[in-house]
């Protein structure tokens, strides 16, 4: 009998698509926030809240759906980034609600966050739905330019927010971040843009100190792009968003060219742009001052900077346990968006902390890896970018908090308070399963030719 009868592809068998794996781990993330939610309430009042039968089956009920569209229309995605996300969004529900109980100025925001998650969700299902191939987008890379850059300067022309022109509003549906929108629709142009041009951006005139330096004509994009970041942050006083627009450029560029030579010049620009804007600007100029001197008293008390410290250090390793710290010293809206974080650390600890940490750690690393399995160049760009993008903005808020640079206004992704926010990265993490599913997806089995066949017959 023939070696080959009993040998069969992967194309053949079909492979394995770990939708029973999602569905356990679904379970798990579903249970965690769930527990959570009843812990903070026996902290608080020593009784089981009443919303939790309400809140788990809600969270429970968009987790299988989601589960379910992912099953009929991206069989193949990878099984972690749904579980993740939805473990992300549904602490930070919790941990809304939690500082809710503290009645801040900003009122109740836990019942509102749970509606834009649940629009969040739509929206991650409706680009599963009706976006089949990632590589139709490609031929939208100039249009995509377009409208992200309309996104990025439209909050110019509304009030500032904290100092801040981050925000659009919209009558009836309140204020909105449009840069959170941007940062996807400005990495399908930077994917499609540089799967053309990488060859030139690659080519170098000279070496100089191990570095290859690019020609003169090639700067011109990166001094583009440079210069609209300096633009956003200074008509709109967003730092945030200025270093993650100029970091992702930066990231793919050098993904795309593997010149070390971008990373530097991009660093180099970057660094001088923000001492330039901060010595003139009076916002930019006092997050800095307040990074480098967090203790210092501010209209005779202290400083929230200095308040999320504290927070931090009584934390201690295992925290002081949910609904039993003191966030709500920290005051103002932030407790809520970036400074989230800090309730974080200080009762959940150290090591609740660095589990959030870790959580984030892997859903960027299997964006990661679905930009290695790819096959067309396009979707690696556009997978690297977009892992990229929630990279960056995850250590842009975390080293803001935690006083590794300068505090920069955005929200954690899933975790903090924000419409736009939680919509936005939804639909990242649906256009990361649509890349999965394609990478994944066994090729067809070639059908055997008439002389195989005859061959295999009258092999003894």
């Amino acid at each position: 009998m023939s070696s080959t009868s009993n040998t069969t592809t992967i194309g053949m068998m079909g492979a394995p698509s770990r939708r029973n794996t999602e569905l356990a781990l679904l379970v798990f993330a579903v249970v965690i926030p769930v527990f959570a939610y009843a812990n903070v309430g026996l902290a608080k009042e020593g009784s089981i809240p009443g919303g939790l039968l309400s809140y788990g089956i809600g969270l429970g009920l968009l987790a299988g759906i989601a589960h379910l569209v992912v099953r009929k229309w991206a069989p193949y995605a990878d099984p972690l980034m749904l579980p993740i996300a939805t473990l992300l969004n549904g602490m930070g529900l919790v941990l809304i609600w939690r500082l809710d109980q503290e009645r801040l100025v900003d009122g109740p925001k836990a019942a509102g966050q749970l509606m834009w998650s649940t629009l969040g969700i739509a929206l991650f299902i409706a680009v599963l739905v009706f976006l089949k191939d990632h590589r139709v987008l490609q031929r939208y890379t100039y249009i995509s330019m377009v409208t992200a850059l309309v996104l990025l300067i439209s909050p110019m022309f509304f009030p500032a927010v904290n100092g801040a022109k981050i925000w659009i509003t919209i009558p009836g549906v309140g204020g909105l971040q449009p840069g959170e929108f941007a940062k996807i629709i400005i990495t399908v142009f930077f994917a499609g843009y540089l799967m053309v041009k990488r060859d030139a951006l690659a080519l170098a005139s000279r070496r100089f100190m191990g570095l290859y330096l690019p020609r003169g004509r090639d700067l011109g994009p990166i001094l583009v792009i440079w210069a609209v970041s300096m633009m956003i942050l200074v008509f709109e006083t967003d730092l945030g968003t200025s270093l993650l627009f100029f970091g992702l450029f930066v990231v793919m560029l050098y993904v795309a060219t593997e010149r070390t030579s971008w990373i530097v010049f991009g660093l180099l620009l970057s660094v001088g742009g923000a001492v330039v804007v901060a010595s003139f600007s009076p916002h930019v100029g006092s997050r800095v001052d307040n990074w480098l001197d967090p203790l210092a008293l501010s209209n005779g008390g202290v400083t929230e900077t200095a308040q999320v410290y504290y927070a931090f250090g009584s934390g201690g390793m295992l925290g002081s346990g949910l609904g039993q710290g003191y966030s709500r010293l920290i005051g103002g809206l932030g407790a809520k968006s970036d400074y989230i974080l800090a309730t974080v650390g200080e009762e959940l600890g150290l090591t609740g902390m660095m589990a959030v940490l870790v959580l984030y750690g892997l859903l960027i690393e299997r964006g990661m890896r679905t930009a290695l399995a790819a096959r067309d160049p396009f979707g690696k760009l556009l997978a690297v970018g977009l892992a990229g993008a929630f990279a960056l903005q995850v250590f842009v808020v975390a080293g803001g908090v935690t006083g590794l640079i300068p505090l920069t206004g955005m929200t954690m992704p899933f975790l903090a308070q924000g419409g736009s926010s939680v919509i936005a990265n939804w639909a990242l993490v649906a256009i990361l399963l649509r890349i999965s599913d394609t990478a994944r997806r066994p090729a067809p089995a070639p059908a055997p030719s008439p002389d195989a066949e005859m061959t295999q017959v009258v092999r003894p």
